[in-house]
């Protein structure tokens, strides 16, 4: 009678058992970013390594935002290009009234995610994304002064490269921001590498040395 196999009779595992196998775990984790709640933009950014303080996870929604709310397979669900006001509100299907300004992408997410399953759809998967972030805003010695559209790890000496650069008598040690949100709208001090936010108002003073 032949003996019983012993764990040592078994074949070595082989690189080419699986061929392939790289590519389906690449796929597998594409899938993942769509399926999972809440692995919108950003969960992608948390995917991608991209950090808390960048902006992607951490930006918080405000007037003159416009995003699209996306449910996979359910198009009478999906919204494009919503543009946000100042009332601070939206009105979504079979959820009713949302109050979006100060929430953040994975949070409108979780919402909207709670607010449809049960009593809509079993497992809603739901992607909110920004398509236009609100502006930001530079005045003072800079050579085209206006608005323009926040991006994310926006510093200082990136949105006056968006503003055209400083005029060639630009104090740089004189540039002061108001933020968003700050009630008392008392200008600070920063330098070029200090963050600028959306809404924030940069104002270069003129150097007269």
């Amino acid at each position: 009678m032949a003996a019983p196999a012993t764990a040592s009779a078994r074949p070595a595992p082989s690189a080419q058992r699986w061929p392939g196998a790289g590519w389906a775990v690449l796929w597998a984790l594409a899938w993942l970013l769509v399926l999972v709640p809440g692995a919108g933009w950003s969960g992608l950014a948390k995917a991608q390594g991209v950090p808390a303080d960048s902006g992607l996870s951490s930006y918080t929604l405000g007037a003159g935002d416009v995003i699209s709310i996306r449910v996979l397979g359910e198009e009478e669900f999906t919204k494009q290009e919503i543009r946000l006001t100042d009332a601070g509100t939206i009105f979504y299907p079979a959820v009713g009234e949302i109050r979006i300004n100060g929430t953040t992408l994975g949070e409108l997410e979780r919402i909207i995610t709670n607010g449809l399953r049960g009593r809509i759809l079993v497992n809603p998967r739901v992607s909110v994304e920004i398509n236009t972030y609100r502006p930001f805003f530079f005045t003072g010695m800079v050579k085209n002064p206006g608005s323009f559209p926040y991006q994310p790890g926006l510093t200082v000496r990136k949105a006056a490269s968006l503003a055209g650069g400083f005029e060639e008598r630009a104090s740089l040690k004189k540039i002061f921001v108001i933020r968003e949100g700050d009630r008392t709208q008392t200008p600070q001090r920063i330098e070029l590498d200090a963050p600028v936010g959306p809404g924030d108002l940069v104002t270069v003073e003129e150097s007269f040395f």
